[in-house]
């Protein structure tokens, strides 16, 4: 029974035919096609406050195109979630969902930041350069990490190549990435202070590692309307979800931040214990 089970689980799993693989089902890639069209508006935005001149309209520009992130960042939660429930995956909404986190992830974030260190270094172009190099290379990384995601999790691979027998993501998720940096322009504005945006180009350079490192990030998946919780644990969330709404455009900017900590934290904690575990075997065992 064993040697069938691990039979089945090698034998690469494929789908019928191209017709099957390539199916548009239509409530997850029309979410999937709202991420785009929110990640495309935020693009559009972005442009506009380029141009504008007024300092209460260019906030508002990149206000707006924050906003437009954060929905596509919605958005994209739901899809994966919602073609998983409904037991409607296929390759084609697999990859018509990284084509899509790549505009709204990838090249909004990116142009966001150039954008808005424009007219703080205006009057020194070697910053400049090195903000359209920086967004080029965030941009770069995230394909990379999108590209990954879908090599990892193809089903021509073995059940149990495929991240290795975890929910975890193998590097910063794109979308945590991208509404990280829009929750922090979302700060800027807020307290007026986006001439500090010449400061996100490195923040960013470290967001960029982040996604194409292996430091293992949860991914919620496994949590739907069946997960329990302790009655602890729900009075925790219950004061998040009010700490959120009285900090507001805050709010964002500090869950994002906490995400984005949590993976090289519990990754360094938990290479720590290991150490600490093998420094405390004996000599024999070890060897």
């Amino acid at each position: 029974m064993t040697k069938k089970r691990e039979a089945s689980e090698s034998k690469p799993p494929q789908y019928a035919d191209a017709e099957e693989a390539s199916r548009i089902y239509l409530l997850p890639n029309s979410l999937t096609a709202g991420n785009l069209f929110f990640g495309f508006l935020a693009i559009l935005y972005c442009i506009q406050a380029n141009y504008a001149t007024e300092p209460d309209v260019v906030s508002g520009y990149f206000t707006q195109a924050v906003w437009f992130i954060l929905f596509s960042v919605i958005c994209d939660a739901l899809d994966g979630r919602l073609a998983r429930l409904g037991g409607r995956e296929s390759l084609f909404g697999k990859e018509f969902d990284s084509i899509a986190d790549v505009i709204s992830f990838g090249m909004a974030p990116a142009l966001m930041m150039i954008f808005l260190i424009l007219s703080p270094t205006e009057k020194y172009p070697f910053f400049l350069q090195i903000g359209w190099m920086i967004g080029f290379v965030y941009l770069l990384c995230a394909g990379v990490r999108l590209a990954r995601f879908n090599v990892l999790t193809h089903p021509m691979l073995p059940l149990a190549k495929r991240l290795k027998g975890t929910n975890d993501f193998v590097g910063l998720p794109v979308p945590a990435a991208a509404g990280m940096i829009a929750s922090l322009v979302l700060v800027l504005n807020s307290l007026e202070l986006r001439s500090l945006g010449i400061l996100l180009p490195p923040f960013m350079l470290a967001i960029a590692f982040l996604m194409i490192s292996n430091i293992p990030y949860p991914s919620f998946k496994d949590v739907d309307w069946h997960t329990s919780t302790r009655f602890r644990s729900f009075i925790y969330l219950i004061l998040a979800l009010g700490a959120v709404f009285i900090m507001k455009e805050l709010a964002f900017a500090v869950v994002f931040f906490a995400y984005i900590s949590y993976g090289p934290v519990r990754y360094f904690f938990r290479v720590f214990r290991a150490r600490k575990r093998l420094s405390k075997r004996p000599k024999t065992d070890r060897e």
